[in-house]
């Protein structure tokens, strides 16, 4: 015969085995989201272009990053620049549109400069920016991650190089029927809206990991101090 304390008891096991099984089946989707997670990381490193530097970096968010750049973001297409001959994203030769051999032209890689051309009559070229970072270690030309995510989430554009125009336009102004001029015009590109903060994190540790890459002369936005 069971008594109320019986009872309670059998509840009470139960309970425990029902609570010890969902912690584990918790816990092995957990560690199976890490074991996939730690796979693209591998990639990432297998697949970077070049040399990173990790001092003082978080080796997987590196290599997370590294992945969301190379393999699904595919940053270097728009930010490489463009030469008389078309983009340089490839080492002359190694082009794959061409059924060449894929190598990655490392001494402009993510360094801006593709030109995108005017959105409208009477508005600025469109030009990607440099990702690369600057002296201080920070990609972007020193961009702390705070805008860097503000950027991809909204395209705020922290540089104002294309105001809204408040007159006539000038070339360099954006005008109101073309776009808001406070705002990137071709970010956020729509893949990394879906993006969750964590993963944009790793693209910005990434970034911080690639060379720095001069650019053209000051005072251009694409301009960094590398040393």
């Amino acid at each position: 015969m069971f008594t109320p304390k019986t009872v309670r008891t059998v509840v009470g096991f139960f309970c425990v085995i029902f609570l010890t099984g969902a912690i584990s089946v918790a816990v092995s989707a957990w560690d199976q989201d890490r074991d996939d997670e730690g796979k693209l990381v591998e990639i990432g490193f297998k697949i970077a272009p070049v040399h990173l530097n990790l001092e003082n970096k978080d080796h997987d968010l590196v290599g997370l990053g590294s992945y969301l750049v190379n393999a699904v973001g595919a940053c270097n297409d728009c930010h490489s620049p463009t030469g008389a001959m078309g983009p340089e994203e490839y080492v002359p030769g190694n082009n794959p549109y061409f059924g060449q051999k894929k190598i990655i032209n490392a001494a402009v890689y993510l360094s801006g400069g593709d030109n995108f051309g005017p959105i409208g009559p009477g508005s600025p070229d469109i030009i990607s920016r440099n990702l690369t970072p600057d002296k201080t270690g920070l990609p972007e030309g020193g961009r702390p991650f705070s805008q860097f995510l503000t950027i991809m989430r909204t395209g705020k554009d922290f540089d104002h190089v294309h105001p809204p125009c408040t007159g006539a336009p000038d070339g360099t102004c954006l005008p109101a029927m073309d776009g808001d001029g406070n705002l990137l015009q071709i970010m956020p590109w729509p893949i990394y809206q879906s993006m969750t903060e964590h993963q944009i994190r790793a693209i910005y540790e990434y970034l911080s990991a690639v060379p720095c890459v001069e650019g053209p002369p000051a005072p251009s936005v694409l301009h960094n101090d590398c040393s």
